[in-house]
């Protein structure tokens, strides 16, 4: 386990900092398999394959759980065999920390 998915996110404020740019860029290394998006909202987005409905069904409830756990929670599309993550900090319109943190932790899950 890294030592993101072994955190544990923090309150975020409306005032909290954004991750900057040279952060991201370092903290995207320790979250395989992830990437930097902006639509508007910069934001980090996996999608993980499954050979079922059924095992996408499973994998979204427990990343629904962990977001429950963790008090921040993502897009999670959930599709025949494929379930796409999506995380950033609403409050802030960006990334935070605790976006890698559950991306990390999302990265976990699915190797369970």
């Amino acid at each position: 386990m890294n030592d993101l998915a072994a955190s544990s996110c923090e309150a975020c404020r409306i005032d909290a900092p954004m991750v900057s740019d040279d952060e991201a860029s370092v903290l995207i290394k320790e979250i395989e398999g992830w990437h930097l998006i902006n639509d508007g909202v910069k934001k980090l987005k996996k999608e993980f394959n499954f050979s079922s409905y059924s095992d996408s069904k499973d994998f979204t409830n427990k990343v629904a759980d962990m977001a429950d756990q963790e008090d921040h929670h993502p897009q999670i599309i959930l599709e025949w065999g494929k379930v796409t993550v999506i995380w950033w900090s609403h409050k802030i319109k960006g990334l935070h920390k605790n976006d890698f943190i559950c991306a990390a932790k999302t990265n976990n899950i699915s190797k369970n």
